[in-house]
């Protein structure tokens, strides 16, 4: 029996390489979620995973390219839920109410999207305006929106002659405040927008304001 171990098969090489990646994004999205861009540190994100600083610039190229790909997997999840969100058997009310939940619980389970997109304005979205990934992805949520809108006006359901970009923004606005404020809200209004006792209520009055303005008489011109 030989002491020298066999060398990796290529397949496992790529597993091998496959996790390394996963890891360094993982400890990177806490890390630039932690200190922002500026005060992230390579060395620390080296430190915190089982790798080194020279590794993570082989897999990434740099700091600028490492925080490009943290952006680019934490918008690839909620891409992928909207693309495997379900609502062509639903009412164009239901419907839409189910997508403004999907929004609503992904940005309140990620808490660290919402402070990397936060950082990305910061930088006036430097790192997703170069990312040829990310100028691609676009929103599948933005189809569903157009699904959705055109059978509730074709039904008569919908009164409002509403773009599918301002409906994307109105569901999120409302989504992305209640966790990136939470703090400066309670401090001046006493009130816990995360409150899991008033987790419902939050999810509920959502969908009732999307729907009421999609729904309300409008006053002829």
């Amino acid at each position: 029996m030989t002491s020298v171990e066999e060398p990796a098969r290529p397949g496992e090489r790529i597993r091998d390489a496959a996790r390394t990646r996963a890891e360094i994004l993982d400890v990177a999205t806490q890390e630039f979620a932690r200190a922002g861009y500026d005060g992230a540190r390579v060395d620390e994100i080296a430190a915190r995973t089982r790798t080194t600083k020279r590794m993570i610039y082989y897999y990434f190229g740099g700091k600028e390219q490492l925080f490009t790909a943290v952006l680019e997997r934490a918008y690839g999840v909620i891409r992928r839920a909207e693309q495997q969100l379900d609502v062509d058997h639903l009412d164009p009310v239901a419907a839409i109410r189910r997508l403004a939940e999907l929004t609503f619980d992904h940005h309140e389970q990620h808490p660290d999207f919402i402070r990397l997109v936060s950082i990305e304005n910061i930088h006036e979205a430097h790192h997703i305006a170069g990312s040829e990934k990310l100028g691609k992805i676009g929103s599948p949520a933005l189809d569903v929106i157009r699904r959705i809108l055109t059978s509730g006006q074709e039904s008569g359901l919908f009164t409002a002659d509403v773009d599918a970009v301002d409906l994307h923004a109105m569901i999120s606005s409302f989504c992305f405040f209640r966790v990136s404020n939470r703090h400066t809200f309670g401090a001046l209004f006493g009130r816990d927008l995360l409150d899991p006792a008033q987790r419902a209520h939050y999810r509920t009055m959502l969908g009732d304001m999307v729907i009421a303005y999609l729904t309300a008489e409008r006053a002829a011109d």
